[in-house]
């Protein structure tokens, strides 16, 4: 055994848990509405054109920014949908997955002792990027049912010290998207306050009931002080491609491709390939949100007779239970009782706060065959 000692960057994390549940059923053979990724298949074109590119040899590095016919087609795509003028040159670049993208930005951005605000329930990827580099996480709650944010609290957590504030709609876990109010919100708050922000946008082509997205970068105050992050793997079915992107003014682009480029470099090139021919087809994005919002009804549907309480998401594929009605136990351990005794992954929302925030909550992801979000809700219907 060695005897160096290791002193651990992240003493407190240990493994995530979507890995955790994802484990447990598979262990227990359960049916998996934990993890955020579909079973169903990726486009069969997409399929075609990757393997295409691979065999017409687009197999090498592809240019640390990514390639250019990609950055100019999604460049195209912000400006028809958001009227959003990125410049593809210096303004887009292709990472390895959104994670990657929040890891590079929140490197380029903090030093030692800089305080980042974090809106929990929060995806876990944020606080240990801050942490590694030296900053602190300041936390602001949004609570059940609602999670609504309250743009006060916000502006009190502000200090001297504050350089980025992390946002996220669509919200991943709670379904929640801004307003109108709270772009307006922002906007004010940008300008009485020097700080970045980082907006976490991976599910922007999934929204409900007629909703809206609100790409915070169409407001040009915004816009300034923004990176934008983005995934071509939540649009196309394909998280397991790790593709994703990050949109900013140039004097941010160049400071995050400066850790870009020495973290990951590039992103697997034939894939980056078929996804700008994918990105020809904008019926796909498009049709994205009634897709899901089809899977959501469905699966609310066939649980309305359960015991569990639904409060309806508005964007993502992931919903949020409520099991008051059925059990008293904590949420970690409810999850873990579910998938060992009755067969069934979901997460404990409480394991998104810092300080374990216990609602009797737990999220599902409905980005699942027909067959098994009927099984999942025969299994919820039973309990």
């Amino acid at each position: 055994m060695s005897s160096v000692d290791v002193h651990s960057k992240l003493p407190h994390i240990g493994t995530n848990i979507f890995t955790t549940m994802s484990g447990l059923a598979a262990q227990y053979n359960a049916v998996n509405l934990a993890q955020g990724f579909p079973d169903f298949d990726v486009p069969s074109y997409l399929i075609e054109r990757v393997s295409h590119h691979m065999l017409t040899g687009k197999n090498q590095y592809a240019p640390m920014a990514g390639i250019l016919s990609l950055r100019e087609k999604l460049a195209t795509k912000y400006a028809s949908v958001y009227g959003i003028p990125f410049d593809p040159v210096e303004e887009i670049t292709i990472t390895c997955g959104a994670t990657e993208a929040c890891f590079s930005a929140i490197t380029a951005l903090i030093k030692a002792g800089d305080e980042v605000i974090i809106i929990e329930p929060a995806f876990d990827c944020y606080e240990p990027a801050i942490v590694l580099n030296g900053g602190k996480p300041v936390f602001v709650k949004t609570t059940y049912p609602d999670f609504k944010i309250n743009w006060d609290e916000v502006e009190a957590a502000i200090t001297s010290r504050t350089r980025l504030l992390i946002l996220n709609s669509p919200h991943n876990p709670t379904g929640t998207l801004f307003t109108k109010e709270d772009v307006t919100a922002l906007r004010e708050l940008l300008q009485r306050h020097d700080i970045l922000v980082l907006s976490d946008e991976v599910y922007e082509h999934m929204v409900f009931d007629g909703a809206h997205h609100y790409c915070l970068a169409a407001d040009p105050i915004i816009r300034e002080k923004t990176l934008t992050i983005g995934s071509f793997g939540k649009t196309y079915h394909a998280t397991g491609w790790r593709l994703g992107f990050c949109a900013a003014p140039a004097h941010l682009m160049k400071e995050f491709r400066k850790v870009h480029q020495f973290n990951t470099f590039s992103a697997v090139t034939p894939i980056q390939h078929a996804v700008s021919d994918m990105l020809d087809d904008s019926d796909w994005h498009h049709n994205l949100s009634s897709f899901f919002q089809s899977k959501r009804n469905y699966f609310l549907n066939l649980i309305k007779h359960s015991g569990f309480k639904a409060v309806a998401t508005q964007g993502t594929y992931f919903q949020l239970l409520s099991y008051a009605a059925v059990s008293d136990k904590k949420e970690t351990d409810m999850a873990e009782w579910m998938v060992k005794e009755m067969k069934l992954a979901a997460i404990p929302v409480s394991v998104f706060y810092q300080d374990k925030t216990d609602q009797q909550i737990l999220r599902f992801c409905f980005a699942k065959k027909d067959e098994t979000l009927q099984q999942a809700a025969e299994i919820l219907c039973k309990i």
